[in-house]
């Protein structure tokens, strides 16, 4: 298990979309050089003064490539750390050597797990453990002391590593919800082409059955088909443009809903007498809830023109209580084939269930084709307006 926890770790790629600079990067590059000159110039018993200084200043320089190296920006801080250590052992000063302003360095040990792949974050932490260590062994300081630098210098580590996990949570989740989306628009997009093209072919039955005797009936319905074609090339670019990775900002047109509903029973061709009826208050449903509603009955509708066979009535009911919808769409016809559920039916299934619902369908106990589902009803915001009826 630890095995793969360190493999995971290793391969771990860095985090996308890294900015090179912002302007808190000039603004930490300012402070730190102005707390450079104001050290060097008031404080006193500075130990190899203009080393101290130079080697600030390369530090202060350093945190500007933290986010696009941070490796590399983590070995040449804390290996110049080592090197100053080292060349203080042999000249044996009496005091440290470096001012206090290089705890700039604290800013590189954040952005190592913050901005670092999984193999940089393993080899900067060894560079940086390894210059905590010497400077623990050559300091002549209590252990105590070593023990709470130690924690103080990684503890910036931890913040970063916490701040990458957070975030990366929070992208995944987004992500999560564009893909949601994408398949429920992806359902639209399918419950509303299998509609169009389902009426576009009972039009074209019909036309043709009366293009012998009423020619004109014929060019009537020839005009349907085109303005059905029409209709769902338009929603279908619309749909298809919001599927594309266009950004979260893309303007999608209100969905249909139950106020639509009344010109979708209107089969055409004559086919199947539909009976519509609506109870309760139907006019401030959530949104999702309203698009539910109309995409089963779509759906339902749909099945019905395409899969019953000898059906001739077609009962829909929408029923608005206090805290739920329900939807009822039962035809008397025949269904042909082993009557499995198609994508449509199994789209409205997960749109039930995301929606704290559930949608049943089958064949009646005595005849056709019956659906029934039950959507939570949610709490209708303050002063929403009603949707006006079309």
């Amino acid at each position: 298990m630890l095995r793969d926890d360190l493999r995971t770790l290793w391969t771990e790629p860095r985090p996308p979309d890294a900015p090179a600079r912002v302007w808190r990067d000039w603004a930490l590059l300012a402070a730190g050089l102005g707390g450079v000159v104001l050290e060097a110039t008031l404080r006193e018993n500075v130990v190899w003064r203009p080393v101290a200084v130079v080697f600030a200043v390369w530090l202060c320089l350093l945190p500007l490539w933290r986010r696009t190296r941070p490796l590399a920006m983590v070995t040449l801080a804390f290996g110049s750390v080592i090197l100053l250590q080292v060349a203080s052992l042999v000249a044996a000063p009496r005091e440290p050597v470096g001012l206090d302003t290089g705890a700039v360095v604290l800013v590189l040990v954040y952005a190592l797990p913050r901005w670092g792949s999984g193999r940089e974050i393993v080899l900067g932490g060894t560079v940086i453990l390894a210059a905590s260590a010497l400077c623990s062994v050559t300091d002549e300081t209590p252990v105590v002391e070593n023990v709470v630098g130690f924690v103080f210098l990684l503890l910036p580590g931890v913040v970063g590593a916490a701040v990458r996990f957070r975030v990366t949570a929070r992208e995944r989740q987004l992500e999560q919800v564009r893909s949601r989306e994408r398949e429920q628009l992806a359902r639209e997009l399918h419950d509303t082409v299998a509609h169009h093209v389902s009426a576009m072919v009972i039009i074209a039955q019909a036309g043709r059955v009366l293009a012998g005797t009423d020619p004109s009936a014929a060019v009537e319905a020839l005009e349907g088909v085109e303005e059905e074609g029409a209709r769902t090339l338009e929603e279908m670019r619309a749909m298809v443009a919001a599927l594309r990775d266009r950004g979260v900002g893309a303007e999608l047109a209100p969905p249909a809903g139950v106020a639509d509903l009344e010109r979708l029973v209107r089969t055409p061709g004559g086919r199947l007498r539909a009976d519509l009826g609506l109870d309760g208050e139907l006019d401030a449903l959530p949104p999702a809830v309203d698009a539910a509603v109309y995409r089963i009955v779509q759906e339902s509708v749909t099945n019905a023109l395409r899969h019953a066979v000898d059906a001739t009535e077609l009962v829909v009911r929408v029923a608005a209580e206090r805290h739920t919808v329900r939807v009822s769409v039962r035809d008397n016809g025949r269904r042909t084939g082993r009557g499995r559920d198609g994508y449509g039916l199994a789209g409205l299934r997960e749109r039930a269930a995301l929606l704290g619902g559930k949608l049943q369908a089958g064949p009646g106990a005595d005849q056709g084709w019956h659906v029934e589902a039950e959507l939570p009803r949610g709490r209708t915001e303050s002063g929403a307006h009603p949707r006006p009826r079309r």
